[in-house]
């Protein structure tokens, strides 16, 4: 089964930012190679539009089977409400949208470099405290680093 792992704006613009730019570029390697599927939400590209445009383009660098699209619904808005207060601030609602999607899609991992709101020990327990009470399954939250697959020796 290949890995479906939902990317936010962070990791398409970690490609060029000198501090993440050898991970997320690796990871984008992955989804290219088709070991792991890109999921990308409507949130992710509505923040892609005021980004440059090498930024935009990444996206287009996937085969279509490598990329998977998914929406923020009804279910997601009402799951990301849930995490205001508990888990998240009011002022990062994008940031509990992106959980909140990644949630109901059931993806594998979440991956971003957001340190401060999404891959942060406290946050991650609070979503997954929320998603457990709601009936949702923990959702695994790393960096790009953490997910790259390296060569066994």
């Amino acid at each position: 089964m290949i890995p479906r792992v939902y990317i936010d704006t962070s990791v398409i613009g970690g490609c060029f930012d000198d501090e993440f730019a050898n991970w997320s570029k690796l990871l984008f390697g992955e989804f290219r190679s088709g070991i792991k599927i890109a999921v990308v939400s409507d949130i992710t590209r509505l923040e892609l539009e005021g980004a440059p445009l090498e930024v935009k383009k990444i996206l287009s660098t996937l085969p279509n089977t490598s990329i998977e699209n998914v929406f923020l619904t009804e279910e997601a808005i009402n799951l990301a409400h849930n995490y205001i207060g508990k888990a998240i601030s009011p002022k990062h609602i994008a940031d509990a949208q992106h959980i909140a999607i990644a949630s109901v899609e059931r993806v594998d991992i979440l991956v971003s470099w957001n340190f401060q709101q999404i891959v942060n020990i406290e946050h991650i327990h609070a979503f997954n405290s929320v998603n457990l009470k709601l009936g949702y399954p923990i959702l695994e939250i790393r960096s790009p680093k953490e997910v790259i697959y390296a060569e066994r020796i």
